[in-house]
């Protein structure tokens, strides 16, 4: 049996948290982690030794923001690819620009809504796969309600 994805939600705001979980966990086959705070991403991160498959980053947070977390994350190697999606109330242009320069995934905008939230985490954990013969035999499958 093969492992389950992992996500690690980062937002200074318990409810935020409470309700990504919630969402994620409805919808979503993965083991979901969560922390508060910049520093605490980069903690797990450390403790799991980057195995984590994605990241719920909130971009305003105090102390160590999402983007300042980001840019730790992206000066390890090892971390250089790791899937990011950011959570935002409102991005403003510099924000996203300094966001893309960090290579984000994606983001969802707060208030969440459930199927958006699904929707981009699972197109990030689930890439589509390239492979056209794969992709026959899948939609073979499907013909056949299998």
């Amino acid at each position: 049996m093969s492992k389950l994805p992992v996500i690690l939600v980062v937002d200074d705001d318990d409810m935020n948290i409470a309700m990504a979980k919630s969402i994620l966990e409805m919808k979503v086959r993965a083991e979901i982690l969560t922390t508060t705070s910049g520093a605490g991403c980069l903690d797990i991160l450390q403790k799991r030794q980057g195995a984590i498959d994605l990241i719920l980053l909130d971009i305003a947070m105090p102390g160590m923001d999402g983007l300042q977390t980001l840019s730790v994350i992206r000066k390890n190697p090892d971390y250089a690819d790791m899937k990011v999606i950011f959570l935002t109330a409102a991005a403003d242009k510099d924000t996203i620009v300094k966001a893309s320069q960090l290579k984000i995934s994606d983001y969802v905008k707060k208030p969440f809504i459930p199927d958006d939230l699904i929707n981009r985490v699972e197109k990030h954990l689930y890439p589509p796969i390239e492979d056209q013969e794969v992709n026959n035999i899948f939609k073979a499958l499907d013909s056949l309600g299998l």
